[in-house]
Protein backbone atom coordinates (compact mmCIF):
# COMPACT_ATOMS: atom_id res chain seq x y z
CA UNK A 1 0.00 0.00 0.00
CA UNK A 2 1.30 3.48 -0.87
CA UNK A 3 2.65 5.99 1.66
CA UNK A 4 -0.11 8.40 0.66
CA UNK A 5 -2.77 5.92 1.69
CA UNK A 6 -1.04 5.39 5.04
CA UNK A 7 -0.82 9.15 5.70
CA UNK A 8 -4.49 9.73 4.88
CA UNK A 9 -5.53 6.70 6.97
CA UNK A 10 -3.57 8.06 9.95
CA UNK A 11 -5.14 11.50 9.50
CA UNK A 12 -8.58 9.87 9.40
CA UNK A 13 -7.87 8.17 12.73
CA UNK A 14 -6.62 11.43 14.28
CA UNK A 15 -9.70 13.35 13.12
CA UNK A 16 -12.04 10.82 14.71
CA UNK A 17 -10.23 10.74 18.06
CA UNK A 18 -9.81 14.52 18.15
CA UNK A 19 -13.46 15.17 17.26
CA UNK A 20 -14.62 12.98 20.17
CA UNK A 21 -12.42 14.95 22.56
CA UNK A 22 -13.61 18.27 21.14
CA UNK A 23 -17.24 17.23 21.65
CA UNK A 24 -16.87 18.30 25.29
CA UNK A 25 -16.71 21.94 24.16
CA UNK A 26 -20.13 23.51 23.63
CA UNK A 27 -20.34 26.85 21.87
CA UNK A 28 -22.93 29.04 20.19
CA UNK A 29 -22.87 30.59 16.75
CA UNK A 30 -25.68 33.02 16.00
CA UNK A 31 -27.75 31.47 18.81
CA UNK A 32 -27.18 27.96 17.43
CA UNK A 33 -25.75 25.55 20.01
CA UNK A 34 -22.93 23.45 18.55
CA UNK A 35 -20.15 21.15 19.72
CA UNK A 36 -16.44 21.57 19.06
CA UNK A 37 -16.36 18.27 17.23
CA UNK A 38 -18.29 19.87 14.38
CA UNK A 39 -15.14 21.70 13.31
CA UNK A 40 -13.11 18.58 12.63
CA UNK A 41 -15.44 15.58 12.33
CA UNK A 42 -16.61 16.45 8.78
CA UNK A 43 -12.97 16.23 7.69
CA UNK A 44 -13.13 12.49 8.38
CA UNK A 45 -15.95 12.22 5.82
CA UNK A 46 -13.90 14.15 3.28
CA UNK A 47 -10.95 11.82 3.86
CA UNK A 48 -13.33 8.88 3.63
CA UNK A 49 -14.44 10.13 0.21
CA UNK A 50 -10.82 10.41 -0.92
CA UNK A 51 -9.96 6.91 0.28
CA UNK A 52 -13.03 5.36 -1.33
CA UNK A 53 -12.53 7.25 -4.59
CA UNK A 54 -8.86 6.33 -4.94
CA UNK A 55 -8.46 2.97 -3.17
CA UNK A 56 -11.99 1.57 -3.13
CA UNK A 57 -14.62 0.58 -0.57
CA UNK A 58 -12.68 -2.40 0.75
CA UNK A 59 -9.73 -0.26 1.87
CA UNK A 60 -12.07 2.44 3.19
CA UNK A 61 -13.85 -0.16 5.29
CA UNK A 62 -10.48 -1.28 6.71
CA UNK A 63 -9.60 2.30 7.69
CA UNK A 64 -13.01 2.83 9.31
CA UNK A 65 -12.61 -0.33 11.38
CA UNK A 66 -9.09 0.70 12.37
CA UNK A 67 -10.31 4.15 13.44
CA UNK A 68 -13.04 2.54 15.53
CA UNK A 69 -10.54 0.28 17.30
CA UNK A 70 -8.06 3.13 17.89
CA UNK A 71 -10.80 5.34 19.31
CA UNK A 72 -11.92 2.52 21.59
CA UNK A 73 -8.30 2.09 22.68
CA UNK A 74 -7.96 5.79 23.57
CA UNK A 75 -11.22 5.75 25.52
CA UNK A 76 -10.14 2.64 27.42
CA UNK A 77 -6.68 3.96 28.29
CA UNK A 78 -8.17 7.30 29.35
CA UNK A 79 -10.36 5.51 31.89
CA UNK A 80 -7.30 3.68 33.23
CA UNK A 81 -5.37 6.95 33.59
CA UNK A 82 -8.33 8.55 35.35
CA UNK A 83 -8.30 6.05 38.20
CA UNK A 84 -4.57 6.36 38.84
CA UNK A 85 -3.91 8.18 42.16
CA UNK A 86 -3.13 11.84 41.61
CA UNK A 87 0.11 13.40 42.84
CA UNK A 88 -0.45 15.46 46.02
CA UNK A 89 0.59 18.69 44.31
CA UNK A 90 -1.58 18.17 41.19
CA UNK A 91 -5.03 19.81 41.23
CA UNK A 92 -6.19 19.06 37.71
CA UNK A 93 -8.16 15.84 38.36
CA UNK A 94 -11.54 17.53 38.08
CA UNK A 95 -10.67 19.04 34.71
CA UNK A 96 -9.12 15.80 33.47
CA UNK A 97 -12.25 13.91 34.47
CA UNK A 98 -14.45 16.43 32.69
CA UNK A 99 -12.68 15.73 29.40
CA UNK A 100 -12.08 11.99 29.68
CA UNK A 101 -14.88 10.71 31.93
CA UNK A 102 -16.69 8.80 29.21
CA UNK A 103 -20.43 8.65 29.54
CA UNK A 104 -21.35 5.10 28.49
CA UNK A 105 -24.47 6.15 26.62
CA UNK A 106 -22.79 8.97 24.69
CA UNK A 107 -19.71 6.88 23.95
CA UNK A 108 -21.85 4.02 22.64
CA UNK A 109 -23.90 6.43 20.54
CA UNK A 110 -20.80 8.07 19.12
CA UNK A 111 -19.08 4.79 18.25
CA UNK A 112 -22.14 3.21 16.67
CA UNK A 113 -23.04 6.35 14.74
CA UNK A 114 -19.50 6.74 13.43
CA UNK A 115 -19.21 3.18 12.13
CA UNK A 116 -22.63 3.15 10.48
CA UNK A 117 -22.41 6.67 9.06
CA UNK A 118 -18.88 6.25 7.71
CA UNK A 119 -19.65 2.88 6.11
CA UNK A 120 -22.79 4.24 4.45
CA UNK A 121 -20.89 7.31 3.24
CA UNK A 122 -18.21 5.10 1.71
CA UNK A 123 -20.70 2.63 0.26
CA UNK A 124 -22.72 5.36 -1.46
CA UNK A 125 -19.56 6.91 -2.86
CA UNK A 126 -18.35 3.54 -4.14
CA UNK A 127 -21.66 2.56 -5.75
CA UNK A 128 -22.06 5.95 -7.43
CA UNK A 129 -18.47 5.80 -8.64
CA UNK A 130 -19.04 2.42 -10.29
CA UNK A 131 -22.30 3.63 -11.84
CA UNK A 132 -20.81 6.83 -13.28
CA UNK A 133 -19.00 7.08 -16.57
CA UNK A 134 -15.27 6.68 -15.85
CA UNK A 135 -15.78 7.80 -12.25
CA UNK A 136 -16.83 11.33 -13.19
CA UNK A 137 -18.93 13.80 -11.15
CA UNK A 138 -16.86 13.40 -7.99
CA UNK A 139 -18.30 16.58 -6.45
CA UNK A 140 -21.88 15.39 -6.77
CA UNK A 141 -21.01 11.95 -5.38
CA UNK A 142 -19.13 13.49 -2.45
CA UNK A 143 -22.12 15.66 -1.48
CA UNK A 144 -24.69 12.86 -1.80
CA UNK A 145 -22.56 10.36 0.11
CA UNK A 146 -21.89 12.89 2.88
CA UNK A 147 -25.59 13.70 3.16
CA UNK A 148 -26.42 10.00 3.44
CA UNK A 149 -23.67 9.23 5.92
CA UNK A 150 -24.22 12.28 8.11
CA UNK A 151 -27.98 11.69 8.15
CA UNK A 152 -27.56 8.14 9.41
CA UNK A 153 -24.90 9.30 11.88
CA UNK A 154 -27.26 11.89 13.38
CA UNK A 155 -30.29 9.57 13.32
CA UNK A 156 -28.33 7.05 15.41
CA UNK A 157 -26.37 9.41 17.67
CA UNK A 158 -28.90 11.96 18.90
CA UNK A 159 -31.73 9.65 20.01
CA UNK A 160 -29.27 7.53 22.00
CA UNK A 161 -27.12 10.34 23.41
CA UNK A 162 -29.80 12.96 24.06
CA UNK A 163 -32.93 10.95 24.76
CA UNK A 164 -35.11 12.94 27.13
CA UNK A 165 -34.45 16.45 25.79
CA UNK A 166 -37.69 16.40 23.83
CA UNK A 167 -38.45 15.30 20.30
CA UNK A 168 -38.54 18.84 18.93
CA UNK A 169 -35.16 19.77 20.41
CA UNK A 170 -33.66 16.51 19.22
CA UNK A 171 -34.93 16.97 15.67
CA UNK A 172 -33.60 20.52 15.66
CA UNK A 173 -30.14 19.35 16.68
CA UNK A 174 -30.20 16.52 14.14
CA UNK A 175 -31.24 18.70 11.21
CA UNK A 176 -28.78 21.44 12.21
CA UNK A 177 -25.86 19.01 12.35
CA UNK A 178 -26.76 17.37 9.03
CA UNK A 179 -27.18 20.69 7.23
CA UNK A 180 -24.04 22.31 8.65
CA UNK A 181 -21.84 19.28 8.00
CA UNK A 182 -23.11 19.02 4.42
CA UNK A 183 -22.50 22.74 3.88
CA UNK A 184 -19.01 22.18 5.29
CA UNK A 185 -18.47 19.51 2.64
CA UNK A 186 -19.71 21.81 -0.13
CA UNK A 187 -17.51 24.73 0.95
CA UNK A 188 -14.35 22.65 1.09
CA UNK A 189 -15.24 20.60 -2.01
CA UNK A 190 -12.83 22.48 -4.34
CA UNK A 191 -9.93 21.51 -2.07
CA UNK A 192 -11.17 17.92 -1.81
CA UNK A 193 -11.48 17.66 -5.60
CA UNK A 194 -7.97 19.05 -6.06
CA UNK A 195 -6.54 16.52 -3.59
CA UNK A 196 -8.35 13.65 -5.32
CA UNK A 197 -7.06 14.72 -8.74
CA UNK A 198 -3.49 14.82 -7.48
CA UNK A 199 -3.82 11.48 -5.76
CA UNK A 200 -5.16 9.92 -8.94
CA UNK A 201 -2.20 11.33 -10.84
CA UNK A 202 0.24 9.60 -8.48
CA UNK A 203 -1.69 6.42 -7.66
CA UNK A 204 -3.00 5.44 -11.11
Amino acid sequence: MSKRFIVIAILFNVCLIASNLFETKIFTAYSIVLTGGLLIFPISYILNDCITEIWGFRNARFVIRTAFIMNLFVVGVAQLVRILPSAPFWNGQEHFDYIFNADLRITTASMLAFVCGSLVNSLIMDRMHKASAEGKDFGWRAIVSTLGGESLDSIIFFPIAFWGVGVRNMLTMMVTQIVLKTIYEIIILPITSMVVKRLKRYEY
